[in-house]
């Protein structure tokens, strides 16, 4: 399949991720032909306004890239059952957005002729316009198999991400980086703007906003230290 210029992209998920995904990729020039129902298709359309609802396998039959955004423990079903039901096609490109799965949970789809492609952008989603600036400033997770590898990396660049490539079998220590990242950064806000709230602070999240952001800078800055700068070269 030729893949210069803009391609069909299909949306498989109409949660916080997959409406901005694909207005990501409309942005520059893909053409979003359809999502599929979701638990807020109101925000959905918000996102991608004039973009049809259909079933999963219209979605399919139209695109030449399908995203799936859907919730984790859906996803291996539903790859497997669109291949027992013959929706995938030759040489369709196919990626998930899943921080635990790399390619494997997509072999089904690429046992008849699909691309298997996994980009997880390293952020929580709003589901709102936000997201689509705040891409910009992020990494994005991605496996495929090495003759397609830069293809994932593209579509990546292409939401406004910088690319990381993550072995197939280092997926599961990182959905764990992620998932701890996410889960204690969130209990430790909760847990001080309810102390704040206690002692009659009205708007503790307000309060503690620049101190947790530049906290977290500084942390961050202290895991990635800067490369020592070379000494200069004497021309020896």
């Amino acid at each position: 399949m030729q893949r210069e210029g803009r391609l069909g992209v299909g949306i498989v998920g109409a949660g916080r991720v997959g409406p901005v995904i694909g207005a990501a990729l409309a942005g520059v020039g893909h053409q979003i032909t359809g999502i599929t129902s979701g638990a807020d298709d109101d925000r959905a359309a918000a996102i991608l306004p004039g973009v049809p609802l259909l079933s999963t396998p219209e979605v399919l039959r139209r695109s030449e890239l399908v995203v799936l955004a859907v919730p984790r423990e859906e996803l291996p079903g539903l790859v497997a059952g669109l291949a027992h039901a013959g929706h995938w096609q030759m040489g369709q490109l196919v990626l998930h957005t899943d921080a635990a799965f790399g390619i494997e949970v997509l072999r089904p789809a690429a046992e008849r002729g699909a691309i298997p492609l996994a980009v997880h952008p390293a952020m929580a989603f709003t589901g709102t316009s936000i997201d689509l600036r705040q891409l910009a400033a992020t990494y994005a997770a991605v496996s495929a198999p090495a003759p397609v590898l830069p293809i994932a990396q593209a579509l990546a660049v292409e939401l406004g991400c910088e690319p990381i490539v993550v072995a197939e079998e280092d997926r599961a220590a990182y959905a764990e980086a992620i998932e701890t990242a996410s889960a204690f950064s969130r209990q430790i806000v909760h847990q001080a703007t309810g102390i704040l709230r206690g002692i009659g602070v009205e708007n503790p999240g307000g309060f503690l906003s620049s101190l947790v952001r530049s906290t977290v800078d500084q942390a961050l800055a202290e895991a990635s230290p800067a490369i020592p700068d070379l000494p200069p070269d004497d021309g020896a």
